[in-house]
């Protein structure tokens, strides 16, 4: 796959659009990746503007020092959604920022690079960990995972119709074989999958599924909006880059329960502060547009919400 399409950063423009970017403002790019959305921050930044980058990748920070190390309006950071708040404050940039922006999900060059093995269409050892260096990877939680425990995970976070006959097909598996490649689950899930969505591979949800309980991402993106309502100036702005429905999901209602604040008795006059509202949905849901999406397939299923501190 080209380098034009790894690099490409999904809903570029309407992300820059919703950070609302002001020249000598502080942002923080919670996902580097490979920094498509960091050099756009930067370009509209003056030298008064300061960028946190973070990402939970090794390869991502190695990148980001490549790239960025040598640029003194950038701070650098090793970390998960879930330890912004203390990257924040590590930066002297809490409660000061005027913009987060979050690109949720696995990144073009982890996808592409059978080593790491969160693809099913590349064989090679089952890991799937953004941080390859902390917890357990696929491999191993495969391997001692009860039949229940594996039929919930790929229920709950792949919303998999046939996941209970396919951690049974799992199960099974291993009592033969370990099962340490990504081929070897592709082919399993495959097989005791009876029936999948046109133009899928029928190990979409599974491998989706795993993904998303090895690395945490679901509980560190809740934990991650949270801190983020506390990162913000007022004003300043949350974006949020979505790739499936469970991560929209989850942005949605939070944005929405901060925008209505605490249902309150009707008839009593508040304040706003006192209602416990922090933010304000800025505008409707975003998609990419046609064009992007023949250009970076992977954008098709992206989806981009806006956030306002309020004061």
């Amino acid at each position: 796959m080209g380098d034009d399409l790894v690099h490409r950063p999904v809903l570029l423009a309407e992300a820059m659009e919703g950070l609302a970017v002001k020249p000598g403002g502080s942002y923080v790019d919670a996902t580097f990746g490979r920094g498509g959305h960091a050099r756009a921050l930067l370009e509209r930044l003056d030298a008064r503007g300061r960028l946190l980058v973070m990402d939970k990748d090794p390869q991502a920070i190695a990148c980001a020092r490549e790239m960025l190390g040598g640029d003194r309006r950038v701070a650098i950071v090793q970390g998960t959604f879930a330890h912004l708040g203390g990257a924040l404050r590590e930066a002297g940039m809490s409660g000061a920022a005027d913009g987060v922006l979050m690109d949720l999900g696995v990144s073009s060059p982890q996808l592409d690079d059978p080593r790491r093995g969160f693809s099913f269409r590349h064989d090679g050892p089952l890991d799937m960990r953004m941080d390859p260096g902390q917890g357990v990877s696929a491999a191993q939680w495969i391997a001692r995972a009860s039949e229940e425990e594996i039929a919930t995970v790929l229920k709950t976070y792949g919303e998999e119709r046939y996941a209970r006959r396919i951690a049974r097909a799992i199960v099974a598996a291993r009592r033969e074989r370990a099962i340490t490649t990504t081929a070897q689950l592709a082919a399993i899930v495959a097989a005791a999958n009876p029936a999948w969505e046109k133009g899928k591979d029928p190990a979409t949800r599974a491998f989706q599924a795993i993904r998303i309980h090895i690395n945490r991402e679901l509980e560190d993106l809740e934990a991650g909006l949270n801190q983020a309502v506390g990162a913000l100036a007022p004003g300043g702005r949350l974006v949020v880059i979505s790739f499936h429905s469970l991560e929209d999901r989850l942005v949605k209602r939070f944005m929405r329960r901060q925008a209505q604040g605490a249902p309150m008795p009707r008839g009593v006059p508040l304040m706003e502060q006192a209602s416990g509202r922090t933010l304000r949905v800025v505008g409707k849901a975003r998609h990419a547009s046609a064009e992007e999406v023949e250009a970076n397939p992977r954008a098709r299923s992206a989806v981009l919400r806006v956030a306002e501190k309020l004061p």
